[in-house]
């Protein structure tokens, strides 16, 4: 039985879900708390709540629209930060960017986007280089706290009419064509913030360092998060492991990060034992079981999580099962190493065949992962015909392969345009990266298909060393033999540096051009 609707329309029972809720009640519950430090700046939340709503009512008093949208080109910092709750608060929908993007990227995203105002950090003035006179600028500094000081600490009228309205656009690394923009919802944002707060084991007390870029994925909605519980947001411009160590022992107890980072920070000088463990996300690529171990062994507590910008970053989260800290320390991150089951309020998520049938749960059978739920984009920003290719079959199609194991818990064996097929057989660069990175010379590796002329194409290793290691070509395909089918292990080798997103994500399709050159690479 369902419960009338009053006639005047108004349900008692209802609030539209949006992050706002969340700064507003942090401004009084932990009023008094740390909100956030910023170099030498420190707020409380009660003046992170006042602030924001200074920047909302300046926006609005600067003849905001519902629904304009406002960029930022910023370092982590609190003016970001301030930025994802006051520009949704005004009812303007944020565009954080990429600041390692170039001045014809950031432009185009501005242009796409339609941004009327970008708030820049002074020393990244100059990527606006392409960008129209016409979009105005609002330098952070010195002119972002004048904007501020124009603006009212009293609480501004909701403009939101329904949690499905946009909060903010994420564009795509644009790899393969333009970026697209990801429209994400007041809900998603809402329940997405919870699920990290949750599976994170955040509380009041804790410390949450920004190692992971505010700009991806509104900084996987931990931007939004920290409120619901009143942790602190400990702001830094760039990852330094030297000072990020220092900070591990000044009390930080949170932090997320792409496993390229982790192996920055394992491999530094600094690196040492923690007396007090930090607990830690790790996604953007599949962790191996040598790094999750040594990450243990520093005393870090790391949860694998996985996602895409279209699903508000992690949507899945690795749940150890009970007694799995009794298995041996190798057994435990082989397991760690999944990429685990739906979070606590993401949806579905499902492991399925070109028929978009479910593939057997054998822990073998390949599939592509497929999800959908609350915390799906509602589609890419003034494209269609990609929303409508994403959304197939009435689910998001992330185009990773995958499969499915007896207890439900999925795990990636590769990226569709990553697979490799040598003589008919298929090879997951995954599973040749783990086995290269077991080496103990080695830090880390993509692997990526190359032509041959017999098998049509075969497995190539690029491999960075560790500072002061050496290794020959011999030494490592004998390593890989030991722990690889005969066809798996690298036909080619080649030691140097790796190509990298500013997420620390290495750009594999770089590799693939460079490999290829003009000739096609279809996967059927």
């Amino acid at each position: 039985m369902s419960a009338p609707i009053p006639s005047d329309g108004i349900r008692v029972f209802r609030q539209e879900l949006s992050p706002i809720h969340l700064l507003e009640r942090a401004g009084e519950v932990f009023a008094g708390r740390p909100a956030a430090s910023d170099g030498d700046q420190r707020f409380t939340w009660r003046e992170l709540r006042a602030r924001a709503r200074r920047l909302a009512s300046a926006l609005r008093a600067d003849e905001l629209k519902k629904g304009d949208r406002i960029a930022f080109l910023a370092f982590n910092s609190e003016p970001l930060l301030l930025g994802h709750f006051a520009v949704p608060m005004a009812g303007g929908v944020l565009v954080a960017i990429n600041t390692r993007l170039n001045p014809e990227e950031i432009a185009y995203i501005i242009g796409h986007s339609g941004a009327t105002t970008v708030f820049v950090s002074p020393e990244l003035l100059p990527l606006l280089a392409a960008v129209p006179p016409t979009v105005r600028r609002v330098v952070l500094g010195s002119d972002f706290e004048a904007m501020l000081a124009r603006g009212s600490e009293a609480p501004l009228e909701s403009w939101l009419q329904s949690e499905d309205e946009p909060i903010s656009i994420n564009y795509t690394s644009g790899t393969t064509g333009r970026p697209k923009g990801v429209v994400y919802h007041h809900r998603g944002a809402y329940l997405n913030a919870l699920a990290m707060i949750i599976d994170h084991r955040l509380q009041a007390e804790s410390r949450y360092l920004w190692t992971l870029p505010m700009f991806h994925c509104n900084g996987w909605c931990f931007t939004w998060g920290l409120a619901a519980v009143g942790a602190e947001s400990v702001c830094i411009p760039r990852i330094e492991p030297g000072p990020v160590w220092r900070l591990f022992e000044e009390g930080v107890t949170h932090f997320c990060a792409a496993p390229t980072v982790c192996t920055m920070l394992v491999t530094d000088p600094a690196a040492h034992r923690l007396d007090t463990s930090v607990r830690l996300f790790t996604a953007g690529a599949p962790p191996s079981p040598t790094l999750i171990a040594r990450m243990a062994e520093l005393n870090f507590q790391l949860d694998h999580v996985y996602g895409l910008t279209e699903v508000y970053g992690p949507f899945t989260i690795n749940v150890p099962a009970p007694a799995q800290e009794t298995l041996p320390a190798e057994a435990q991150a082989r397991l760690r190493a999944r990429q685990g089951m739906a979070n606590v309020c993401a949806g579905e998520v499902r492991v399925v065949d070109d028929a978009m049938n479910d593939v057997p749960r054998d822990g073998a059978t390949l599939g592509e992962v497929v999800m959908r739920g609350n915390v799906v984009m509602t589609g890419y920003y003034e494209d269609p015909e990609s929303t409508r290719k994403a959304f197939a079959g009435g689910w998001f199609h992330s185009g990773d392969l995958g499969v499915m194991h007896p207890d439900g818990s999925v795990e990636l064996r590769d990226r569709k345009k990553d697979i490799i097929i040598s003589g008919g057989e298929n090879i997951s660069t995954i599973e040749v990266e783990q086995a290269v990175v077991s080496h103990p010379a080695v830090l880390e590796c993509a692997v990526i298909a190359v032509p041959d002329e017999k098998w049509g194409e075969v497995p190539k290793a690029f491999v960075t060393l560790k500072p002061g290691a050496s290794l020959t070509v011999d030494e490592l395909v004998a390593h890989c033999r030991a722990r690889l089918a005969t066809f798996k292990v690298p036909r080619q080798i080649e030691f140097g540096g790796l190509p990298k997103t500013s997420t620390g994500k290495i750009q594999k399709f770089l590799l693939r051009d460079k490999a290829w050159g003009n000739r096609d690479r279809r996967i059927n």
